[in-house]
């Protein structure tokens, strides 16, 4: 059996985090894309989490750099199992005092969109966004987040389809409104582990980045 490459190390304590999911990862260009990834999503930035944002580059003008086309390749041609890799992430949520779920926090489900342009990107439609406060074209995505007074993060996330990608729109078998995603994702979060959900949210506690570790508050 061929040894395994040394990977850069992530920076500071993320290290010990990242070295936990790298027999899930197949070569050594996964496990730094990894690295870079989770780097990326907890830096300080200005602009939204892009993938020119995550690597430091110029928007648009940067989008060919090295730093960026890395992440790009990790998170568009993925030949790891995105589903292990959240199974894994909630086990050590689960696993950690800090982090696993009790009676003080809660379960909250909520489903934020972001504008798009076009209507080729999957699961795009018009519709409402809470990012922009209105009706507009874009993608939504319901996802369930625990949180509780010193920590919060998220634990599964799925996108809304809208009708208009159906042959036979609302009617279709495969349609599925977002209080169905809902249902079927805080089923999936009690059978995990974490307790009973609310939705809509009292306030917004929830965090989008999905494959992110728990942000401390």
């Amino acid at each position: 059996m061929t040894k395994r490459l040394p990977c850069p190390p992530a920076p500071g304590p993320l290290e010990a985090y990242a070295a936990r999911f790298d027999d899930l990862f197949g070569t050594l260009a996964q496990r730094r894309g990894f690295r870079e990834y989770l780097a990326g999503l907890l830096l300080p930035r200005d602009r939204n989490k892009t993938l020119t944002c995550l690597a430091g580059a110029e928007p648009v003008a940067g989008s060919q750099h090295a730093a960026v086309q890395r992440p790009q390749f990790f998170l568009s041609e993925p030949t790891w199992d995105q589903e292990t890799v959240s199974a894994r992430r909630l086990e050590l949520l689960l696993a950690d005092p800090a982090t696993a779920p009790h009676p003080g926090g809660v379960l909250v489900i909520d489903d934020s969109g972001d504008r798009k342009d076009g209507t080729a990107p999957a699961h795009v439609g018009k519709q409402y966004l809470g990012s922009v406060g209105k009706t507009d074209r874009g993608v939504v995505t319901v996802t369930t987040c625990w949180a509780d007074e010193r920590v919060h993060y998220p634990v599964h996330a799925c996108p809304y389809t809208p009708a208009r990608h159906f042959p036979r729109g609302k009617n279709d078998p495969g349609f599925r409104t977002k209080l169905l995603i809902a249902a079927d994702l805080a089923a999936r979060a009690k059978a995990a582990g974490w307790p009973s959900a609310r939705w809509p949210p009292t306030a917004h506690t929830a965090t989008r980045t999905a494959s992110a570790p728990a942000c401390r508050s």
